[in-house]
C-alpha cells in the first residue's frame, strides 16, 4: 500500500512538473525598467511576446532545447537555460546595444535613406506572403468606455400616472449615477487557427473563447441603451407595437417590443460569439500589417530619416522615423529594416500631430458628433521556415469621441395612440485595444483549405474574476495587471 501511495504521489508530482507554466519578467540591466514586446522563442519557429509590463509565461513542454532565446530591438540577444533562469528568480536582464550609427557611417557602407526605402519597397513581395497559410493564434480584445455626460428623462407619458412617471425618472437617474461612477472595461479572449487561402478568403476555427466582465458594471453603449429601454418598457404594453419618432425622422415600420425582448433573451442564454465577428478581430490587424508595408514606404506620402542602427536577431537593423509629407497621410512613427534582406521587422505607428480618422459633426442639426481620435500600435514580424516574414504580434489601439442628444417618442399603434416621450443626452469616449499573438505559421494546400469548415457561432465561458488556470499549458498573451486584478473587489 505504501508503495502504491508513493507511486501515485510520484505520478501526480511528475504530471505537475511536466505541465507547469513559468512566468518571467524582462528588465533592462542598467535601469531595471520592464522591457515590452520582446520576442521569446521556445523553439526555432515558436514562441510568445512579453507584454507591456515586461512579463511573459511559457509552458515547459514547449521548450525544444530546455532554454529560451530572447530578442528585442535595441538589446543584445540572450539565450538562457531553465536552471540559470531559476537561479535568477525568473528575471531576465537584457543589455542595451550601443549606438552603432557612427560606426556604420565611418565604414564604406554609408547608409543612404533613399536606397534603403527603395530596396525595402522592392523586396516586399519577396519577404512577405499570406497565401495558403495556417496561423495558430491567440487574440485578446479589451474594451473601455468612459462616459463624460449622461442624462435620461421621461418628459411625458399620456397613459402613466404622475407617481409612476416620477418613479421611472428616479430609476433612470439611478442608472445614470451608477454608470457615471463606474469604470467600464471588459476582455474577450479566444484561441484558434486561421486558415487563409488569401487574406480575402479565410476560415477561422475557434478552440476556446472567454469573456471577462462584471455584469453590474457592463456599461457598453449597447448595454446602456438596453438598460434604459428596460425601464421604459416597464411602463409600456409589450403586447402592442409602436412607431418610433426621433429627431427629424419618423420610423414607419412598427416596433414589436415583445419580439425585441425575446430575441435579446435568446442571445444571452446561448452565450455564443459570432465567428465572423471574431475573424474580423484577427483579419483586421493582419491586413493592416500588410497594408502598412507599402503605405509607409511610399515616398510621395511620407518623409523618412535614419535615426539609428541597432541589431535584432543578430542582424544589423536600421531605425527609420517617418512622418507625413502630404495631407492625406496621417501617421508617424518608426520602421525597423533589416540590412540583410531589407525586410521590415517592426513598425511603431500613431496619428501625427493634429491628425485624426473619420469625423462627423452634426451636433447643431441632428445632435450627433463623432471623431476617431486615437490610433496607435506596434507590429512585429518574424521569419518563418519558408523564409517569408509573418506578423508575430500586433497591438493596435483605437479610440473615438461620441456625442448624441436626441428626443425619442414611442407612439402606440392603437385607437388611444398612447405616447411616451423622452430626452436623452450621452457623451463620452470608447477605446479598444486589440492584441494578436501568432505562435506559429504553417503552409497548407488548397485541398486542406477546402476541407475546413467554419462554424457560425461558438460558445464562450463567462468569467467575473481573472483565472489564470483557464489557459493553462497554452501559449497565450500574458495579461496586464489591470486584467489580473479584475474582479478582486
Amino acid at each position: 500500500m505504501k508503495h502504491l501511495t508513493f507511486l501515485i504521489l510520484t505520478f501526480f508530482s511528475f504530471q505537475f512538473i511536466i505541465s507547469q507554466n513559468i512566468s518571467v519578467q524582462l528588465i533592462e540591466k542598467s535601469s531595471n525598467e520592464p522591457i515590452p514586446f520582446a520576442s521569446v522563442r521556445t523553439g526555432e519557429h515558436r514562441g510568445v511576446i512579453s507584454n507591456e509590463e515586461g512579463y511573459f509565461t511559457i509552458n515547459l513542454n514547449d521548450l525544444e532545447n530546455n532554454s529560451i532565446k530572447i530578442s528585442c530591438m535595441g538589446y543584445l540577444d540572450k539565450t538562457i537555460d531553465l536552471e540559470t533562469l531559476k537561479k535568477e528568480d525568473y528575471i531576465i536582464k537584457l543589455e542595451q546595444v550601443l549606438n552603432q550609427l557612427n560606426t556604420v557611417y565611418i565604414s564604406n557602407k554609408r547608409p543612404n535613406i533613399d536606397s534603403i526605402i527603395a530596396r525595402a519597397k522592392s523586396n516586399v513581395k519577396t519577404n512577405y506572403s499570406t497565401s495558403l497559410k495556417k496561423y495558430h493564434l491567440f487574440s485578446r480584445t479589451t474594451n473601455y468606455v468612459d462616459f463624460e455626460n449622461l442624462d435620461f428623462e421621461i418628459d411625458k407619458a399620456t397613459h402613466v400616472s404622475k407617481q409612476k412617471l416620477a418613479q421611472a425618472n428616479t430609476d433612470l437617474q439611478a442608472l445614470t449615477k451608477a454608470i457615471m461612477n463606474s469604470e467600464t472595461i471588459h476582455f474577450t479572449d479566444f484561441k484558434g487557427t486561421l486558415y487563409a487561402k488569401r487574406l480575402d478568403s479565410t476560415k477561422l476555427v475557434v478552440d476556446k473563447a472567454t469573456k471577462l466582465l462584471d455584469h453590474n458594471k457592463n456599461f457598453s453603449l449597447k448595454n446602456v441603451q438596453e438598460r434604459a429601454q428596460h425601464i421604459l418598457l416597464s411602463y409600456l404594453d409589450t403586447t402592442k407595437t409602436y412607431k418610433v419618432k426621433t429627431g427629424l425622422f419618423k420610423v414607419e415600420d412598427s416596433l414589436s417590443l415583445a419580439k425585441e425582448l425575446k430575441e435579446e433573451q435568446k442571445r444571452e442564454q446561448k452565450q455564443e460569439l459570432g465567428v465572423n465577428s471574431l475573424k474580423g478581430d484577427v483579419i483586421s490587424p493582419i491586413n493592416r500589417s500588410q497594408y502598412m508595408l507599402y503605405n509607409l514606404l511610399d515616398t510621395k506620402l511620407y518623409d523618412h530619416e535614419i535615426d539609428d542602427v541597432t541589431t535584432y536577431n543578430g542582424n544589423l537593423t536600421y531605425v527609420i522615423s517617418y512622418k507625413p509629407r502630404k495631407g492625406k497621410a496621417k501617421l508617424s512613427g518608426k520602421l525597423f529594416i533589416s540590412d540583410s534582406d531589407y525586410a521590415i521587422t517592426r513598425i511603431n505607428f500613431g496619428y501625427f500631430e493634429n491628425r485624426h480618422g473619420r469625423k462627423l459633426n452634426l451636433k447643431l442639426i441632428l445632435g450627433v458628433k463623432y471623431e476617431d481620435n486615437l490610433y496607435n500600435g506596434t507590429i512585429i514580424y518574424e521569419k518563418q521556415k519558408d523564409n517569408f516574414y509573418q506578423p508575430k504580434y500586433t497591438n493596435i489601439e483605437t479610440g473615438s469621441y461620441f456625442y448624441v442628444s436626441r428626443d425619442l417618442t414611442l407612439i402606440q399603434n392603437s385607437k388611444e395612440r398612447y405616447k411616451l416621450s423622452t430626452d436623452f443626452k450621452i457623451e463620452g469616449s470608447v477605446r479598444y485595444k486589440k492584441e494578436l499573438l501568432i505562435s506559429s505559421t504553417e503552409n497548407m494546400t488548397r485541398d486542406q483549405y477546402k476541407n475546413i469548415t467554419q462554424e457560425k457561432n461558438v460558445p464562450y465561458q463567462t468569467l467575473t474574476k481573472f483565472d489564470n488556470s483557464i489557459w493553462n499549458n497554452e501559449e497565450t498573451l500574458e495579461p496586464l495587471q489591470e486584467m489580473k486584478e479584475f474582479g478582486v473587489e
